[in-house]
């Protein structure tokens, strides 16, 4: 799906006056349009902001030629981790199946960071690790986590300062629900963070309503 601007009669006008004329002054067009500039001031602010007009002190406006999804595509290519990532849930490498069960529902995650006695990233549990560790009959308290969770180097991470887009695709290549933000170390990978789907929706929602 594509977030488009939908634009008023006298803004596409705006627009076109521009295309056609620019660079041209606010003056100029309202003059064109039998407005005042006043009036005019919301429709211009909204367009540049947007990123369809672009604006130059005693020059005037003139139109930048992108589309609405070239705007949305370098919109995306701004947002970062670090704006949207939220607080970890980490369990121990030796706590129990049922114990990490038991931190899954209390916290209401889907996915479960596993440290070891150093607090740095040793593996991953999501709820299909945890639902195949209960099938059966076997005792959940004392099996730890360590046995059944995904463990380094194959263990999807993600940093602060990357583009929130590629974690977006990075969880739909790997059909995975979150990824770890780490901070690395040279004695490992701090866990600061976590990105998932929801944390994505709510930008991209954001982005939207901007």
């Amino acid at each position: 799906m594509v977030l488009t601007i939908e634009l008023t009669k006298r803004q596409e006008q705006i627009l076109q006056i521009v295309k056609e004329n620019g660079p041209i002054t606010g003056e100029q067009i309202a003059e064109q349009l039998l407005l005042t500039r006043a009036t005019l001031r919301p429709d211009l602010a909204i367009l540049t902001m947007a990123g369809y007009l672009d604006a130059r002190p005693r020059v005037g406006y003139f139109y930048t030629g992108k589309s609405g999804t070239q705007l949305l595509t370098e919109n995306l290519q701004k947002i970062y981790v670090k704006e949207y990532q939220s607080i970890p849930v980490v369990v121990n490498e030796n706590v129990s199946v049922y114990d990490a069960i038991c931190t899954m529902f209390l916290e209401d995650v889907g996915t479960l960071f596993v440290v070891d006695k150093n607090s740095y990233l040793v593996g991953v549990l999501s709820r299909k690790d945890l639902l195949r560790a209960s099938i059966g009959k076997q005792e959940l308290t004392a099996i730890p986590v360590h046995i059944i969770m995904t463990r380094m180097p194959n263990i999807t991470m993600c940093e602060r300062d990357d583009l929130l887009i590629d974690i977006a695709k990075k969880l739909i290549e790997k059909q995975i629900d979150a990824l770890p933000v780490v901070r690395k170390t040279d004695n490992g990978f701090e866990v600061i963070g976590r990105i998932t789907k929801t944390n994505i929706a709510k930008a991209f929602v954001a982005l939207g309503d901007e």
